[in-house]
């Protein structure tokens, strides 16, 4: 007698509303879920991030079995463990006597393309069902994008917020009688802010094992291991939502472009990591974001960009990601050819701004959005550095970071790799964004008020350099007549003494004097 199917759950599905799940037979079907080398080692993760999943995958499991299911748990250190997935998928088919293989689709195109080429070796079917925890199917989004000229998310957000009827009136209209209060949300950071305080869990034997396996098997792991502060069961992310929405979003929305030194968190939720995972589900956090301003708990621009970020972004960089893979992966529109500096993983620069996000990648696996775009992403941008190399760096430090989500954010948000699809201008910004938006300046040896010479800001000539050599691409690109105004009224001089500069800043970069 067959056994039944082999139900595979992967690091990022940590959900039991899955069908993978939901329509198990727990009298016959076999749950696999393992910890490989291969998925912990295809880019250099953040030792944080590999620690959260491995303590959450065996927290789940846990729950598994104590709901009654039958769970093949194949640990990194099994001496029987082949390291990958495939493997581990043929090594069960081996063992048991199944009927079929299932699995939710994966939420990278490699994963699966390799679950495509293992149909072909499995002796039983192979069934990849939808991941369901997304509010828009790549179905759904493909109606959408078809016929457009351009994509943007904007026209994009509004019909989910009908779709789910998320901050709508009764009759249909916007709450507010605005879609986006954006315009809103960009307020420099006043003097004293500062983050409130966060949840840390008690380390249970299970994650003070994963932390001691994670210690010893990636001693030359990326980033610091501990404090380590994670929520690795739904309760706890559960209790990290509510303590957010209690106590945080009240203050998220006027300051979430702020950026304060020493404040690595300030007012943002800390949830991405655990929705991508599949602790929590992003409507029941959109839905209760929604309640609270409906309940006169919070602002509707603190509750409408936090949502907005979730039914709207989220879900629109993930329908792009499919839509365009595997092509979108070697987009470099702008030709960026300079390799990553290495300070990106060591932290090692002058430069506070850039120091200050890059401690805060190597110390929490975390950096808020804005030191991702305008910080970190915009150095890369303006420094032409090779996208490819940045969206391996981006996959690999953060531990909300999948390729599904990080990718289009990476080389569409960030980069303009992918020549304006995602994103209608490059977010190029000078040392003054930088002074305007953060403390950082205060304390940086550099001057954003000074473009060349010893004390300028780098991020100045570089911004210019860029501008400059991409005229061609960007002169008619309808927000930013004002920049080339800006540009020509310096004059050649000052234009070659900026570009010059600019050339002196990348031979810095590498040698690490930057």
């Amino acid at each position: 007698m067959s056994t039944g199917a082999l139900r595979v759950i992967l690091a990022d599905q940590l959900s039991t509303r899955l069908a993978v799940i939901t329509e198990a037979d727990k009298t016959r079907d076999i749950i696999l879920m393992a910890e490989v080398m291969s998925e912990a080692s295809y880019v250099r993760h953040h030792v944080k991030k590999i620690a959260f999943l491995f303590s959450a995958m065996r927290h789940y499991a846990q729950a598994l079995r104590a709901a009654g299911f039958t769970v093949r748990y194949v640990t990194l250190d099994d001496e029987d463990n082949s390291h990958s997935l495939e493997g581990e998928i043929l090594r069960a088919t081996e063992d048991f006597a199944l009927e079929r293989v299932v699995v939710t689709e994966p939420g990278e195109w490699r994963l699966r393309e390799s679950f495509e080429a293992l149909r072909l070796a499995l002796p039983v079917p192979f069934d990849i069902l939808p991941d369901t925890r997304f509010l828009c199917s790549h179905a759904e989004f493909n109606t959408w994008a078809e016929g457009r000229r351009e994509f943007r998310m904007e026209y994009f957000y509004r019909e989910m917020r009908r779709r789910y009827g998320i901050l709508l009136e009764t009759d249909g209209a916007p709450c507010g009688g605005r879609w986006n209060f954006d315009a809103d949300n960009r307020k420099p950071p006043p003097k004293g802010l500062t983050s409130p305080r966060r949840l840390s869990f008690r380390k249970d034997s299970i994650t003070l094992e994963v932390l001691d396996l994670v210690r010893h098997r990636f001693a030359d792991g990326y980033g610091r291991l501990e404090p380590f502060d994670f929520a690795v069961t739904r309760r706890q992310a559960l209790r990290e939502l509510d303590h957010f929405i209690t106590h945080i979003l009240a203050r998220f929305g006027d300051h979430q472009d702020a950026m304060i030194e020493g404040e690595p968190y300030l007012n943002h939720s800390l949830l991405s990591a655990y929705i991508n995972a599949g602790l929590l589900y992003p409507l029941e956090v959109c839905q209760k974001a929604e309640a609270a301003y409906r309940q006169g708990r919070v602002p509707l621009n603190a509750a409408e960009g936090f949502i907005r970020q979730i039914l709207g972004w989220r879900e629109y960089v993930r329908g792009l990601y499919w839509r365009y893979m595997p092509g979108y992966l070697d987009n470099n529109a702008l030709e960026a050819r300079q390799p990553l500096p290495w300070f990106y993983w060591s932290g090692e620069t002058r430069m506070n701004c850039m120091l200050q996000a890059l401690s805060d990648t190597l110390e929490h696996a975390y950096s808020h959005h804005i030191q991702r775009l305008m910080i970190t992403g915009n150095f890369a941008l303006i420094a032409g550095i090779d996208p490819k190399a940045v969206h391996e760096w981006y996959l690999a430090v953060y531990a909300d970071a999948y390729e599904w989500v990080e990718l289009p954010n990476t080389l569409g948000m960030a980069l303009h790799a992918d020549g304006g699809l995602l994103a209608s201008k490059p977010y190029a910004a000078s040392g003054n964004y930088i002074l305007r938006m953060s403390n950082y300046c205060d304390t940086c040896p550099y001057d954003p008020s000074i473009s060349t010479g010893d004390k300028a800001c780098p991020f100045n000539a570089l911004y210019w350099d860029f501008i400059a050599r991409h005229r061609d691409r960007f002169e008619q690109n309808r927000r930013m007549p004002f920049v080339y105004a800006t540009w020509d009224r310096m004059g050649a001089d000052k234009q070659q003494a900026l570009r010059a500069e600019a050339r002196r800043h990348v031979v810095a970069m590498h040698e690490g004097r930057l």
